[in-house]
Parts: C-alpha cells; structure tokens; sequence
C-alpha cells in the first residue's frame, strides 16, 4: 500500500520539506512506498485526510516569530477525531527571489502571509515602496517571476534551485533562529510519546473556572509547555483552549489529571500524544549564479 501524505504545494514550500522529513523518516523506519500530495491551502490538505484521499497531513501549526497559525489549530479542532502522530521542527530560512537587475526594480512583493510578516523588518529598510501581496504559500508565484521583471517573491533557497530562479538576496529574515513546528496528522490515535495535545472549551464564565482546569496538571507536578485561546466562534468572548503538556497517556498521573480535567470542562478533545521526528538533509538541485 503506498501511504500518501498531503501538504500545502506547490513544491518547493517548507511544508513539503517537512513532509519530505517525514517521507524520509518513514521509507527508514517502515519502508513503505510514499507519496506527497501539494495542495492549494493547509485547510485542503486537512479535508484531504478527513475525506479518506490520503492517509496522513503535514500542516504548520506555530512558528517562532509570528506565532500560531490559527487556521491550522481550528480545523484540527473541527475536523477532531483527527490525531497528532508526530510532530516536525523546521528551520526556516527566506530570500528574496526575482529577475530584477536591483531593488529600485521591484514594485510587488508575494508570498505567504506568514512569510512576509517574518521578513516585515527587512522589508520596511530595504523595499518601503513595494507592495506586499499575500499568495496561497511562499512558491504559488514563482512560476510568475520570468514574465514580470518588477515582481519579487520570499520563498525558501530550496524552492529557488529547484525552479531554476535567480536569489537577488539571501538570508532576508528578521530572525536567525526562526523555527516552524509542523503537525503530521493521521487517523489512528497513539498512546505513546512525550508530548500530548489537547483543546477544550469551559462549561460557563465563571471565576476560576481555567484556573482550576489548569490545577489539575500542576498538582501533579506535569509541565504545561504551551497554552494559548482561540475563539469558539459562537459568541464573542467564548474561548477554546489549547494546551501543550509533557508527558504519555499511559502514565497513570497524566490519566488521573485528565479524567478530572473532565469535571471541569464543557468539551474536552485529546488531539494527539506523539514524539518528533529528527530532521534529515533535503539535498537540492544546483544553485543558479546568485544576484547579492
């Protein structure tokens, strides 16, 4: 059986190379045949796997700079029983591609929302007079560059050599360290890992009520790594909560914690319990002559 994983395309987007990553991992550990699947926009890539097109989804879920990416917790909130099975930490690396002879040339810039909001501080010094335009992902304007010398796009070195496009500047990132954690999302749930995901909504605004949601864990001396709200989209003000908690659901203090975390909540959806994956190198294509 050839498993398939979707991801948001075209290639060349650093959601293929975590997919990629995880193609690699997997061809190590189970030898399977794999197949990635490029979709038009995370949300597709989500449907895909709820739908039965593919067997599992790699989706970006919170980056360094900009934080999470809101349409991604959503859906894997809607689309629940969708399960996390592992996750992926991707360095990720932007630069400026373009025909352009210089920067006085560029008038547009596209890329992915996210993209150009981690490169807003090169931006704003290097290119005050270009318009930003937001695309589907950093490469579905790549294949637009020959055809229009006063456009630019910020996509990952990787997608330029892998179209053959020349890099005027590399390294244009606000941050150096800047970092994507990507979700790889199947349907069968896992019991075993280090980390466990979960989101739940409270039963009424009540004072203390998320603070004695959130007591139940720290009684039991286990570490809460990330929390954060977004709304439940049913009244302004109601919020669902995500948290991020160290630990396995076999172990008796973290079932303990969750069967009372029940008591306190209206909905309560474990999303995953899972480990990351080691990054492999992507290899690519030979670079063009670089513009700096």
């Amino acid at each position: 059986m050839t498993i398939k994983i979707a991801h948001l395309g075209p290639a060349g987007t650093n959601a293929e190379a975590a997919a990629q990553t995880y193609q690699g991992w997997l061809q190590r550990e189970q030898s399977p045949a794999v197949d990635l699947v490029p979709c038009q926009s995370i949300a597709q890539s989500l449907y895909a796997l709820a739908h039965d097109e593919v067997q599992l989804a790699v989706i970006p879920v919170e980056n360094s700079i900009q934080g999470s990416v809101a349409i991604a917790l959503d859906l894997v909130w809607e689309l629940h029983p969708l399960s996390i099975c592992h996750q992926i930490i991707l360095p990720i690396h932007h630069a400026l591609i373009s025909f352009a002879p210089d920067f006085s040339e560029i008038k547009e810039v596209r890329s992915h929302p996210q993209a150009l909001a981690q490169c807003q501080r090169w931006l704003e010094k290097h290119l005050p007079h270009a318009a930003l335009i937001e695309a589907n992902s950093t490469t579905a304007v790549l294949g637009s560059l020959k055809d229009n010398p006063h456009l630019g796009a910020i996509a990952a070195p990787r997608a330029a050599h892998l179209y053959h496009l020349p890099i005027v500047v590399d390294a244009i990132g606000d941050f150096p360290q800047n970092c994507t954690r990507f979700w790889v999302l199947g349907k069968d749930v896992q019991t075993a890992g280090d980390v466990i995901s979960l989101a739940f909504t409270l039963p009424a605004k009540i004072p203390g009520v998320l603070v004695s949601a959130l007591e139940v864990f720290a009684r039991r001396k286990i570490n809460l790594s990330r929390i954060e709200s977004r709304p439940t989209k049913r009244s302004l003000g109601e919020y669902l909560f995500f948290v991020d908690l160290d630990g396995c659901l076999t172990n008796p203090d973290v079932q303990a914690a969750l069967t009372e975390l029940q008591t306190h909540t209206e909905i309560l959806k474990i999303l995953g319990n899972y480990r990351t994956i080691p990054l492999v190198s992507l290899g690519a294509t030979p670079a063009p002559d670089l513009q700096v």
